[in-house]
């Protein structure tokens, strides 16, 4: 893995820089083989408040995790293990309905049994890992509406009249079906089809 490591209001020493890409480099485990991915980290400190952002862009798997702490080292541990859980989630569900070759599922080690197999013989660290039970996602309410074209623009100014997170519409322009959200920091994201 390649890691892209930067920091905002921090700066980001050795030490730091070392301690993520030993925590982050241990998910290798979850895979069959080490997956050849760029490792984006955003480290910042907003008010004696550390956060970090790890974002891992794989083929047909996107692992994303941000956590906050006052200690930016514990921050790293925190979304290291959101991340951790992350892979289990995904391994446990996806083997339940994917059973092609090609899936996510393949990415993954065969089973959680391997990996505590691996930990007793030394191989890997001194933890064990309970075969994670996933909830059936439970769909409570289904909305149907008409796609009206519009700009980003309008989009957003719809968004907003409705007091929404994010707002679903096909783009005036190419006609793709875009979404228009609200980030964190008040200002606004698209994501777009590739």
């Amino acid at each position: 893995m390649n890691y892209n490591i930067r920091g905002e209001n921090l700066e980001v020493t050795p030490a730091l820089k070392s301690y993520v890409e030993k925590k982050v480099s241990k998910m290798e485990r979850y895979f069959d083989t080490t997956p050849v991915a760029d490792v984006h980290v955003k480290m910042q400190v907003h008010n004696s408040e550390s956060s970090i952002e790890v974002t891992i862009p794989m083929p047909q798997l996107v692992l994303r995790a941000e956590e906050k702490h006052a200690d930016m080292y514990a921050a790293i541990d925190l979304v290291v293990e959101k991340l951790e859980r992350q892979i289990r989630k995904h391994k446990t569900k996806v083997n339940r309905k994917f059973r092609q070759e090609g899936s996510v599922k393949y990415m993954f080690k065969d089973n959680i049994e391997d990996l505590n197999e691996e930990i007793a013989t030394g191989e890997l660290g001194n933890e064990e890992f309970p075969e994670e039970e996933v909830d059936e996602y439970e769909i409570v309410r289904k909305k149907r509406f008409n796609l009206k074209p519009m700009d980003t623009e309008e989009a957003i100014l719809q968004m907003d009249m409705l007091g929404h997170a994010f707002f679903v519409f096909s783009n005036a322009v190419n006609g793709d079906t875009n979404v228009v959200y609200r980030r964190r920091d008040g200002k606004y994201g698209l994501i777009e089809p590739e």
